[in-house]
């Protein structure tokens, strides 16, 4: 499990993917959130803006990404 730690209040759901690799660009993110490849909190989430905060868990590809303060 990867954690991303925010710096502001919260970070939107195609930066942490891109944060952390599992993208490799907001075009990629823009296309798999869009095709319902991503769950936050265990459900799908097709919004490319959706606003992570402390304890979201994001879900891709095989990896878990947590969002902490």
């Amino acid at each position: 499990m990867q954690e991303i730690k925010l710096r502001e209040d919260y970070i939107k759901l195609g930066q942490a993917l891109k944060a952390c690799g599992l993208v490799s660009s907001g075009i990629e993110a823009k296309i798999v959130i869009q095709d319902g490849e991503v769950k936050v909190n265990g459900e799908v989430d097709t919004r490319r803006g959706k606003k992570l905060v402390d304890g979201d868990i994001v879900e891709f590809n095989g990896e878990t990404i947590k969002v902490i303060k």
